[in-house]
């Protein structure tokens, strides 16, 4: 064996590539969640490979013919799954996706999943039994959703309508999933943890759209409709079939009761409590997310 060979380098690791310097890949690093963990850890001086299809290389999970030079080096992935981990055929391109992984030298992926979502929940089966070290973040519905996702525009016209009504969900502040992901991807201890993420409280989605009016100054109001009412004015606003069977789904199905309850993961993971959805709401506001 050569001197200069790295003894500790995984067969596919290119020579003088120690695990110690070997990129973080992040998947979905445009993404709300993705950013954040690409961001935190650069601040954190890791090496990183943001995973995009404007990357490059570029990642699509449409094309795993491109998946090889995106793993090339890498020993850890967080893995946020488009267009979401809920929909049909997700876990069986997560078990295409770990076992290039592991051909690749990965030895780590930290899952975002789904709480309640039977296709997500058999994505973490995936994970775990991939011959992998992994960890999973389960996670409830995005606080930021109001603020950078589905719900932004709805805010913003001054009424959010949703085929939602007095059912609680404990909000996830996304900077909390951030902080899990990055503390699963770095230290230790975390190989075979489920980490359920949700806010302290749970709140109607009445309740969450008050708190985003009372921190903005904006005049908001929540609207409840039927969820046939809801999935036609999608239809005819032009949105996507494959979107709007997705949210059909949420709406109707993962929003049942099943997910009424709060979760430790965040306390578990790193040692304190996730942020409460009226904290979020007052530094998006403060942010200008709402201007």
């Amino acid at each position: 064996m050569n001197e200069n060979t790295n003894r500790n380098a995984s067969p596919n690791q290119s020579p003088g590539q120690s695990p110690e310097n070997s990129p973080i890949l992040v998947l979905g690093a445009s993404g709300k969640t993705g950013r954040r963990v690409a961001d935190r850890l650069e601040a954190a001086g890791a090496n990183v490979r943001r995973g995009s299809r404007s990357a490059s290389p570029a990642f699509d999970w449409d094309d795993p013919a491109g998946w090889p030079a995106v793993l090339q080096d890498v020993t850890s992935v967080y893995v946020s799954f488009f267009p979401d981990i809920a929909v049909p055929g997700a876990p069986e391109t997560i078990a295409e996706f770990t076992a290039a992984a592991r051909q690749a030298g990965v030895r780590h992926v930290v899952l975002l999943s789904g709480r309640g979502e039977a296709e997500a929940q058999r994505a973490e089966e995936v994970v775990a039994e991939s011959g992998l070290e992994w960890t999973v973040v389960r996670a409830s519905f995005f606080a930021q959703n109001f603020s950078e996702g589905a719900f932004y525009d709805a805010v913003m016209s001054g009424e959010v309508v949703l085929p939602v009504d007095d059912m609680r969900e404990p909000f996830i502040d996304v900077d909390d999933i951030a902080d899990v992901a990055v503390a699963a991807l770095t230290e230790d201890g975390h190989h075979g943890q489920i980490y359920e993420v949700t806010g302290p409280r749970l709140l109607t989605f009445a309740e969450a759209v008050s708190a985003i009016a009372e921190s903005s100054g904006r005049q908001v109001t929540y609207t409840s409709v039927p969820l046939e009412a809801f999935t036609a004015f999608l239809a005819e606003a032009g949105e996507a079939p494959e979107v709007i069977e997705i949210l059909a789904y949420l709406f109707s199905e993962v929003l049942d009761g099943r997910n009424a309850y709060v979760a430790d993961g965040v306390q578990r993971a790193i040692g304190r409590p996730p942020r409460d959805f009226a904290e979020y709401a007052r530094t998006a506001a403060e942010n200008g997310a709402w201007k």
